[in-house]
């Protein structure tokens, strides 16, 4: 009966905590305002991506050797996967320039993509004829952990990226999730902000952290129903013989003492 009562079971998590946007169904289909994402700034030390096309291919493989050619990544002990590469990328350095071939220092810091296309392309049209300019960010990223399928960090590929689409690219939550109180930690203004989400309202497209930015942390917390050890596992050696057979002569003991009471009567 002891060792019964020792025993524990993980509970069945209800199904109503499991839902996403809920409402009542005869609100179909219905129309939402969201926050409209907050438009990126190139800032000193980031690592742009900025590929060239024009009619002239030895300017094309000069100007876009960066985006192409890798750098080796080194891995600490220990660490998933192994090694790796990464393009090289144009810094910007301390002073908000980035360092071109064929137009030398361009100043982007302070500039959206856009507009740091368009003075990038106004450079390179005093010695290329009608370049393409694209640039994009290399060094953008968010991290996702917690109660998900894929703990990680991600690449951040544009403004328009959403939790749900972080959600999802980490395997969706599982189902001890806390899905009305997802954590979001946000760098703003060189101070760490703490925001919540919940994935169970339709409130989560008003919400300002409905678009991520970089370097976002979305912490997915467990709930109650999932049942953890207060103390962590650790190997136990086995028991010794003495504690391997006591169970046996107990037993032993007791039919022999349960035979000379039978027998006395």
């Amino acid at each position: 009966m002891l060792w019964f009562s020792s025993c524990s079971t993980i509970p069945r998590v209800p199904q109503s905590q499991l839902g996403y946007f809920q409402a009542d169904s005869s609100g179909f289909p219905a129309s939402i305002e969201t926050q409209m994402p907050q438009v990126s700034k190139i800032q000193r030390d980031d690592i742009l991506a900025i590929i060239v096309s024009s009619l002239n291919k030895e300017s094309n493989e000069i100007l876009n050797f960066a985006n192409v050619n890798s750098l080796p990544v080194s891995v600490f002990s220990g660490g998933a996967g192994g090694g790796g590469s990464q393009p090289l990328g144009f810094p910007v350095d301390s002073a908000g320039y980035v360092a071109m071939p064929l137009v030398g220092t361009v100043q982007v810091a302070g500039l959206t993509l856009q507009k740091a296309e368009a003075r990038i392309r106004t450079e390179l049209e005093k010695s290329i004829k009608e370049p393409i300019v694209n640039v994009r960010f290399m060094n953008y990223k968010f991290s996702i952990l917690g109660e998900v399928g894929n703990i990680g960090t991600y690449n951040l590929l544009d403004d328009r990226t959403t939790i749900l689409e972080a959600i999802a690219l980490a395997g969706d939550l599982s189902v001890f999730a806390k899905r009305d109180s997802i954590v979001v930690i946000r760098n703003t203004n060189g101070k760490r902000e703490i925001g919540l989400v919940n994935l169970r309202d339709r409130s989560v497209f008003t919400s300002p952290y409905f678009y991520l930015r970089n370097g976002d942390i979305i912490y997915v917390e467990p709930n109650r129903n999932k049942v953890l050890p207060e103390v962590p596992y650790q190997i136990q050696p086995p028991p010794s013989l003495f504690f391997q057979r006591l169970p046996l002569v107990l037993s032993l003991i007791s039919i022999v003492a349960l035979f000379v009471t039978l027998f006395r009567k």
